[in-house]
């Protein structure tokens, strides 16, 4: 009887943790795919995109609540805007947490306006920008993000805030 009830407990937490090694598999292998995401994004490779991002992929953002990214392709749309907009831009991922099917990070920006950001001109200025957010992987791709930062940040190193009306507009 003792040895059936050992069996039966060894059987057990052998399941226990097999379990516990492919979670583990699963949180190094999502925050690999997020890792590489960054760089290909970081990179401007728009192809590499496609390896790491789902077609599907939906952007949540706060700070930009206008602007709606329902696709692969409107998100690749945003990204060549913004290398217009600062097309030395620098993306560093200081820290990434795991769990499940989602993967959290910490990151910093970086970049110099010379063209324009949307209602904004260019002004020649360096901004260096904390960000974070949340990913959602699913099949091994990023579905979905929920992303922050601090606008009033970005705007008042880039010298747009206080708001600065752009001259060429008053004329």
């Amino acid at each position: 009887m003792k040895t059936r009830f050992l069996t039966l407990a060894i059987v057990f937490l052998s399941g226990i943790l097999s379990c516990a090694d492919s979670n583990t598999n699963l949180t190094k292998q999502n925050k690999e795919i997020v890792k590489k995401s960054f760089e290909v994004v970081a990179n401007g490779d728009y192809e590499g995109m496609n390896n790491y991002i789902a077609e599907d992929y939906v952007r949540h953002c706060q700070a930009t609540p206008e602007l709606t990214i329902e696709s692969l392709d409107a998100f690749k749309e945003f990204i060549r805007k913004d290398r217009k907009s600062i097309p030395d831009q620098k993306l560093e991922v200081k820290m990434l947490v795991a769990e499940g099917d989602m993967v959290a990070f910490w990151g910093t920006y970086t970049g110099t306006q010379t063209g324009q950001m949307g209602p904004f001109f260019p002004t020649g200025k360096s901004a260096e920008l904390d960000f974070s957010g949340v990913h959602r992987l699913e099949n091994g791709k990023v579905v979905e993000t929920w992303v922050t930062w601090d606008n009033i940040t970005i705007l008042s190193q880039l010298g747009h805030f206080p708001l600065v009306p752009n001259k060429t507009e008053n004329k």
